[in-house]
């Protein structure tokens, strides 16, 4: 097998694309034959490591993949060689092959592209906990997404119309301002040459939006949060930008709003029967096409560097998906 490996998480620069043993699965374990994984903010982080998990070096980066089952351990039960998954591992996916546990890995319903399965759980799932879990969003209330263009973001944006959200995407060029109008959102904001607040005021009607999805953080968090309207939600789902912003608490007084954070990856472990149900109903969104991943760009696995500069630079309309070819 070959995968890009991180001996010194110092950064992107240091990963190295080399030949391994390919691995047998332990127990609980399977052998996944990855034929495509996306990228996620959190990639980036983790071989800077900046990221909450920090795994021991060596290790092969890549959080979300799809692919075949090759291998099954002894103990593993409703998986067999041949199943078409998607897994989210943590780490792996950067490879031609990953060792996953068994309870990491999802049999992909069918009609779904290998793609769109290396491309869904991660965003989706991350977006769905908190639209719907953490903000409990109700149809008709209004919620503004920053960074909408992106894969999370272009994700947040299909969940809230599918729960009967009115959508205010947030962007920083008219390319994206594009993008999120013709995936249904109502409006869109360039915040690269629109001031926020008066955009957000005009959309509103001076009310202000109900919820705001934020995984940009930055310079961007207070003027958002000031434009909260009354009992609002504010979604910290992470810091794209790379600035993690101190909001001031009178803030949240003044407008009965609540603070809200997003971490999916330990909702899923904590709470393994509520992220089932939320994938169960994703499923069927996909299926009923009210949702589905917007590609970026698909590459082929050797040029993983060229991905991550890409999604680094915040130039890429939804998720770039790494390919075995």
């Amino acid at each position: 097998m070959h995968a890009w490996l991180c001996e010194q998480p110092t950064g992107v620069e240091a990963l190295q694309w080399k030949e391994l043993p390919t691995p047998e699965p332990g127990s609980q374990q399977v052998r996944v034959a990855i034929r495509a994984a996306s990228l996620n903010f959190p990639d980036i982080l983790i071989v800077q490591n900046k990221y909450q998990f920090k795994p021991d070096p060596p290790f092969v980066p890549g959080s979300e993949y799809a692919g075949v089952v090759e291998a099954v351990g002894a103990d593993v039960k409703g998986l067999q060689p041949g199943t078409p998954v998607s897994v989210i591992g943590g780490t792996g996916g950067f490879g031609t092959h990953a060792i996953a546990d068994a309870n990491r890995v999802i049999p992909m319903p069918p009609g779904f592209t290998f793609e769109h399965g290396a491309s869904f759980v991660f965003t989706y799932g991350t977006s769905h906990h908190a639209l719907i879990d953490r903000a409990a969003l109700k149809a008709g209330e209004t919620v503004f997404v920053l960074g909408a263009a992106g894969g999370v973001g272009t994700a947040a944006l299909q969940i809230a119309k599918a729960a009967g959200a009115r959508v205010i995407a947030g962007v920083s060029s008219a390319r994206k301002v594009d993008l999120c109008l013709s995936l249904g959102a109502d409006a869109a904001i360039n915040y690269s040459t629109d001031n926020l607040r008066e955009a957000l005021k005009q959309h509103t009607g001076g009310k202000g939006p109900d919820v705001i999805y934020d995984p940009v953080g930055g310079d961007l968090a207070e003027p958002a949060f000031r434009s909260i309207a009354w009992r609002g939600r504010y979604l910290v789902v992470g810091f794209a930008q790379g600035g993690i912003p101190a909001l001031p608490f009178n803030l949240a007084l003044l407008k009965g709003a609540s603070i809200v954070g997003v971490f999916w990856g330990d909702f899923v472990r904590r709470e393994p029967a509520a992220n089932a149900q939320a994938l169960q109903q994703l499923a069927q969104w996909y299926a009923q096409g009210r949702i589905k991943p917007v590609i970026d760009q698909v590459l082929p696995m050797p040029r993983l560097r060229e991905a991550l500069a890409r999604m680094a630079s915040r130039e890429a309309l939804g998720k770039i998906v790494m390919v075995n070819i």
